[in-house]
């Protein structure tokens, strides 16, 4: 199995940095992991909400570039979306890969969200709670609930 995670922005933070490849490094013995970044857009203070469509829509325009040119999987990250525990998590990965398909995209959108082409796109919305969290941070809970998955899948010891 594949699993790309399309993720906007780039990370500086050294320990976000650290966390992340910890993570890839976790996950290399059962999938082929990679994180695509696509460039994000300077927010200016107090942007008008016609601004943050606007700059909502230039990010989207890479992600959307990059799902239309993929067969796989596309999992988008929105508060709106199904919540699964870890357990339906790895069971939604293993029903994928028994279906056929064997490359999964992961979508996070960057501080503003996602436009609705890109919600449109989507095979699967999903959602980690109603809470928002920093994208950067929500790459490793993402990166760290797959693991997870496949620690499941392969009846390995996980914590509950």
């Amino acid at each position: 199995m594949k699993i790309t995670l399309l993720v906007v922005g780039k990370i500086k933070e050294k320990f976000y940095v650290e966390a992340i490849e910890e993570y890839k490094k976790r996950l290399s013995r059962y999938c082929k992991i990679e994180i695509i970044e696509s460039a994000d857009e300077k927010t200016p203070d107090h942007a008008s909400e016609v601004q943050e469509e606007q700059i909502r829509q230039k990010e989207d325009e890479r992600i959307v570039k990059y799902l239309t040119e993929t067969d796989a999987y596309r999992i988008i990250l929105a508060i709106d979306g199904k919540m699964l525990d870890s357990v339906e998590l790895s069971e939604k990965i293993e029903k994928l890969g028994v279906s056929g398909k064997s490359h999964i995209v992961f979508v996070i959108g960057g501080s503003l969200g996602l436009c609705r082409e890109v919600q449109r796109l989507a095979d699967y919305k999903l959602s980690f709670s109603k809470m928002t969290f920093p994208h950067q941070l929500m790459r490793i809970i993402l990166l760290e609930q797959i693991y997870r998955s496949y620690r499941i899948l392969n009846h390995e010891p996980y914590h509950k």
